[in-house]
């Protein structure tokens, strides 16, 4: 009988540790394809989990929009059908108005002020407020500073804008700053390489690896380098998939993205010199000095409209500004 026992005790506690060494599979969904930030990130944190975890935890990461666009990759997240994303920005304030803070204009002189801040508390204000939407938000990796494109003219101040229809992000904050700016803001889902070639659009804004690898010099013909607004991608789990994670798995999970967004974010902006040569000797025209004091005063209002009314929206939208003065 004692022997039953002991047998019975052993094959429940071999069962139960192989319950919990269970392997964890993570769908992660990008809209880009092979080669663009989010993907750098992407496969950064692949490689580091599945090495740390002996190869327990797996990653498939669905590239290209596979998945749908980044809201409904976002959506598909919230309801743990996939559990992990990379996300832009300017999507994520159709969830939480807290995200369009960062997207607030000439908010960011240098990346050293993008860093002291998205690494710091001010950052992790943002990313905790996104558990309310069903997100838990590890950290922050990067898109870069937007540049404007178009096919019409050249730009070098706010009047040369107008008119133009440019290609902006689901986004309410972007689509105030252009018609601010007086063109023609048109919310379009990525890719939208085919819409510039046939003239649907007259032009779009986005970094410089953007224009790099989707090659948009074969279609585009002025650059300005406005850098207008610090883009940045939240890297996210589902917070009902991350709830049934034990701690130990969390912190691993956790500490390798955050190693791949610093990662990705050195190889971003170590790229970028080499990107603007290319996009020259393509036969884009640059306009490397726009008045960019005159862009500033054109959206100063901003800071006052709908989109920023909500009063813990406000507050975290003055600290930053304070904290980057």
């Amino acid at each position: 009988m004692k022997k039953l026992l002991t047998l019975f005790i052993t094959v429940t506690l071999i069962g139960f540790s192989g319950n919990l060494m269970a392997a964890i599979n993570i769908k992660l969904g990008l809209v880009t394809k092979p080669g663009s930030a989010q993907n750098v990130a992407a496969e950064k944190f692949k490689e580091l989990i599945e090495q740390r975890s002996n190869g327990n935890i797996k990653v498939q990461i669905f590239h290209s929009a596979s998945l749908g666009n980044e809201t409904e990759i976002l959506q598909q997240v919230q309801m743990n059908t996939i559990q992990m994303a990379i996300v832009t920005g300017g999507p994520f304030d159709t969830f939480d108005p807290m995200a369009r803070v960062i997207n607030y204009p000439f908010l960011f002189k240098d990346y050293e002020q993008v860093d002291r801040i998205l690494d710091g508390p001010l950052g992790a204000e943002l990313l905790k407020s996104l558990e309310g939407s069903g997100f838990k938000a590890l950290c922050f990796s990067e898109n870069g500073f937007r540049n404007l494109t178009n096919n019409k003219r050249p730009v070098k101040n706010p009047e040369d804008i107008k008119g133009l229809k440019i290609r902006v992000m689901a986004s309410a904050i972007h689509k105030a700053i252009w018609q601010t700016l007086g063109a023609n803001p048109t919310p379009m889902p990525w890719p939208i390489y085919t819409e510039l070639e046939q003239g649907v659009i007259d032009g779009q804004e986005n970094p410089l690896w953007v224009m790099e690898v989707y090659k948009f010099h074969e279609i585009q013909k002025y650059m300005t380098l406005t850098r207008h607004v610090y883009s940045y991608h939240i890297d996210v789990a589902s917070l009902r998939w991350w709830q049934t994670l034990n701690a130990d798995t969390q912190k691993m999970i956790q500490k390798a993205m955050v190693e791949a967004a610093v990662y990705q974010r050195k190889d971003n902006r170590s790229k970028n010199a080499a990107r603007l040569q290319l996009l020259k000797e393509k036969g884009m025209q640059v306009e490397e000095n726009p008045d960019v004091n005159a862009f500033r005063a054109k959206v100063a209002g901003l800071k006052d409209m709908d989109v920023y009314k909500d009063p813990k929206v406000q507050a975290l939208l003055n600290k930053i500004l304070e904290a980057t003065k």
